[in-house]
């Protein structure tokens, strides 16, 4: 892996909106899109035609995000979907409401995610990083699978990171996931986005041969509020360098717009239709990069695949 073109707040460009074809008759779900990264992919699917499903937990947060769009596209065809991914079951209720609407799906990008934030459980006790980054978008894609497959040469985009990197020596703690000494909060972090990889390539194994084209993306260092989990774990020291960090964040970090452009080419390039590209890891702008050994580990995707099956049946069950 090239580390520098990962990060590099001067990243190669190959995409960009003016090449996002026409969306007309497209339906997308996107996960996190009230703001940053995902409110830039909304704006630009909604731009080109496609029916965007902002999915998010803050009705309000939604609701305003999708009041800005409208503003600057008057016509965008956009509408909330409340999905809260610390929540199985209102994670599987948000599958059903959008299934209950759509005969079809063409996109899903899996882009909504918390990162290095202190130790915590969500709702059904899962770590919160494994809970939101993995697992929550592991059960809304297995629940909009048959959907998505009714669907030509249907994508799935799968917001991973560089640190992936991070995560744990033998890639998942399986046994510790909730074990708040185990890990610290970026190696807790590292393991949730090697399982955005891994998952991808899961699916891939899966559904490729039904025509799925899933994809992972790394979107770079972005200026956007991703960094709220770090506050809350730094505490005064954020506090402290916060000025030096703003000041770096809005120098040198991607904007939220060219940290969409990678999920954008994955979901809306003819490319990726007309050469059959899946399981591939990009890098901002479009770069496709090897991702790390781990992340290509076969033994370890179908390792994944079972404990979060069963531990999502386990989970639901209870409910």
């Amino acid at each position: 892996m090239d580390f520098w073109k990962s990060i590099t707040p001067f990243p190669e460009k190959k995409y960009s909106v003016e090449q996002i074809p026409n969306l007309k008759g497209k339906i997308a779900i996107v996960t996190g899109g009230n703001t940053g990264v995902g409110f830039a992919t909304c704006t630009e699917l909604a731009r080109k035609g496609a029916k965007v499903y902002l999915a998010a937990r803050s009705d309000e947060r939604a609701n305003a995000a999708i009041a800005k769009i409208k503003q600057e596209i008057p016509d965008a065809d956009i509408v909330h979907l409340k999905l809260d991914l610390q929540d199985l079951k209102q994670v599987k209720s948000a599958a059903d409401t959008f299934k209950s609407k759509e005969a079809k799906l063409d996109i899903l990008i899996n882009n909504a995610g918390i990162m290095a934030c202190p130790f915590a459980l969500s709702k059904d006790g899962i770590e919160t990083q494994f809970a939101t980054n993995h697992v929550g978008h592991y059960l809304l894609t297995r629940e909009l699978i048959s959907t998505l497959l009714k669907t030509p040469n249907p994508r799935v985009v799968n917001l991973s990171s560089l640190a992936h990197l991070h995560a744990p020596e033998h890639g998942i703690e399986f046994d510790k996931i909730n074990d708040e000494n185990a890990l610290n909060t970026w190696a807790r972090y590292g393991q949730s986005k090697l399982a955005n990889i891994l998952f991808t390539r899961g699916l891939n194994k899966r559904f490729g041969d039904k025509g799925l084209l899933a994809n992972s993306v790394h979107p770079g260092w972005v200026n956007t509020e991703l960094d709220r989990g770090i506050q809350q774990s730094a505490g005064i020291f954020y506090t402290i360098t916060y000025p030096a960090n703003w000041l770096t964040q809005k120098l040198i970090a991607l904007t939220p717009l060219q940290g969409a452009l990678t999920s954008l080419y994955c979901a809306t390039s003819p490319e990726i239709e007309e050469k059959k590209i899946r399981d591939k890891y990009f890098i901002p702008i479009a770069n496709e990069q090897e991702s790390s050994p781990l992340s290509r580990d076969e033994a370890l995707s179908e390792k994944l695949w079972k404990f979060t099956e069963d531990l999502v049946n386990e989970k639901l069950s209870k409910k």
